[in-house]
């Protein structure tokens, strides 16, 4: 079953596009959606959501900044007659009234507190003075520039996992809860922090690093109807516009490097305390 939406981009059943290219069923169907945000949900995605496909719980893996900004764009969309014309849901609270909201996020104070050490002493002032003074844009974007930026897309997907292991765990319990399925995990492109829960949670399941990689790269396709405004958010983060592609090598080093520091997805999974047992729940609630 193929599932469009007006306003939601790059969405897609986990379950099904896993098992569609393996062959096989490895993944229950149905029961773990990924996207990129729904904030502009129009009024038939929201009933596609919580009536057709049942989701029952939301998972949003953003920062403070990226909620900040956004509500900034919601009020001013919301002074627009034709954009409230053409979607009557931005008169709507952003969250879906039935559906249940857990806001985990990954890039949270460990993993700030670790990009703020990499700054020179120069810079960390810098930054502290243009928050001080109101300019969170600014100084979110000089630690783009100086610190994000040279480690790379790939690169930081790899200090979350090391630093912000609480909260990756936070998020993969919520899968192993039945009551809280269908779930549907975002961020605000639905590509990286999305693809690396999603990916740690193949992992788990035992499912095969290339069909794990063909579910990550399905993103650029799936994002490419807004790119150029994805493009405009990147650059104000002091990124470039790699940023908003899908690195080939992003699953693989992912991997690579669950292997080789950890030894593996499950002695990961106990250094960020997810336990055997919670490791077993999650294989018998969303293995096929």
């Amino acid at each position: 079953m193929s599932v469009t939406f007006d306003n939601i981009l790059n969405f897609r059943d986990v379950g099904k596009t896993i098992n569609d290219y393996t062959g096989r069923k490895l993944v229950r169907e149905g029961v773990l959606y990924r996207s990129a945000r729904p904030d502009d949900a129009s009024l038939a995605d929201r009933k596609k959501l919580r009536d057709e496909l049942g989701v029952k719980t939301v998972i949003d893996l953003r920062s403070k900044t990226e909620h900040a900004k956004q509500a900034e764009k919601r009020q001013a969309d919301l002074r627009i007659p034709a954009l409230l014309q053409s979607n009557a849901a931005l008169a709507e609270p952003v969250q879906i009234p039935g559906l249940a909201y857990r806001e985990v996020r990954v890039t949270g104070r460990r993993f700030e507190r670790f990009l703020l050490r990499q700054l020179s002493w120069w810079n960390y002032f810098k930054l502290i003075f243009l928050f001080v003074l109101g300019y969170r844009m600014r100084a979110v974007s000089l630690l783009g520039r100086e610190v994000m930026l040279p480690r790379g897309l790939v690169g930081l997907g790899l200090v979350t996992m090391d630093e912000s292991g609480a909260d990756v765990a936070e998020a993969l319990r919520t899968f192993i809860e039945p009551s809280s399925l269908p779930v549907l995990v975002h961020c605000t492109q639905g590509k990286d922090r999305t693809g690396m829960i999603v990916a740690l949670v193949l992992m788990t399941l035992g499912v095969p690093t290339s069909a794990i990689q063909h579910d990550y790269l399905l993103s650029q396709k799936g994002l490419e109807a807004e790119r150029e405004g994805r493009l405009e958010e990147i650059r104000e983060l002091g990124l470039t516009p790699e940023w908003g592609d899908c690195p080939k090598d992003f699953v693989s080093k992912v991997e690579a490097h669950v292997n080789s520091k950890y030894g593996g997805i499950d002695s990961y999974l106990d250094s960020i305390q997810l336990g055997s047992d919670e490791r077993r729940r999650l294989v018998e609630v969303l293995g096929a």
